[in-house]
């Protein structure tokens, strides 16, 4: 059995951007340019004649800019996978909003594209149940210059910082945190709620980083957690969070 190949409409308004990602994909397997488009009313056209299984698709062009185009394109009875390619780091909370593949910074590396179209294959071929409920696996936070795809299984603790919340993630005890730009109840109803307990307005919990619950008095309630932190539970979510222990 031949190795799948997703039929590809590349969207850029650069024509050089669009000549370096045809090299590109030219190099790479699995990938086959159907299209290219230089604005997003174009790209609809093309998309709707072509029905490309993926797009390749710059954030920011005159007119109709990538995450309208993306919006529009998933209308369609079998929408195209969506990779976006671009060099802004600020539209990445949009971009998984809409459940793109990937979001790749421009200049593009042939093996960042590579990993990008081994993610476009893989969930064609593991594609999710119809009417289930999408919840996020990965999520995109800026570091230095560039954008790390981070697990939401790998993040054991969320706390929100006004307009931010803070991801901290495994290892315990690593240190390691990042600034995302997302307002905590946002982020919320993306993730599971059988994986993850809002426990306070400023605060998120993987469940399994819960070590257990402790009355401190007065209606007072406290989770501990696995690092050996305590921290309270406001009131509004004592209820769902004392429910999780079957109380």
């Amino acid at each position: 059995m031949s190795e799948p190949t997703l039929r590809t409409l590349i969207v850029d308004d650069e024509p050089l951007a669009v000549e370096r990602m045809q090299v590109l994909c030219a190099e790479l397997p699995g990938i086959a340019v159907v299209g290219t488009a230089a604005d997003g009313e174009a790209a609809l056209r093309l998309a709707e004649k072509l029905k490309p299984d993926l797009l390749l698709l710059d954030m920011t062009m005159p007119g109709m800019d990538g995450l309208a185009v993306a919006k529009k394109a998933s209308a369609g009875d079998t929408p195209p996978a969506v990779i976006f390619v671009t060099a802004h780091d600020n539209f990445a909370v949009e971009a998984f909003d809409i459940d793109a593949v990937d979001y790749v910074l421009k200049p593009v590396g042939k093996d960042r594209l590579a990993r990008a179209i081994e993610r476009a294959l893989a969930r064609r071929s593991d594609p999710a149940e119809p009417g289930a409920p999408t919840w996020l696996e990965e999520l995109w936070v800026p570091d230095r210059s560039e954008l790390l795809r981070i697990e939401a299984a790998s993040v054991h603790r969320i706390d929100a910082e006004r307009d931010y919340v803070r991801l901290h993630t495994d290892p315990v005890g690593s240190g390691r945190s990042y600034l995302l730009l997302q307002t905590i109840a946002g982020l919320e109803e993306r993730l599971d709620p059988e994986k993850f307990i809002r426990i306070h307005r400023s605060t998120i919990l993987r469940r399994d980083f819960i070590k257990g619950l402790r009355h401190e008095g007065l209606g007072v309630w406290c989770a501990e957690l696995a690092d050996g932190e305590v921290l309270r539970i406001g009131r509004t979510y004592l209820r769902k969070v004392k429910a999780m222990a079957g109380r």
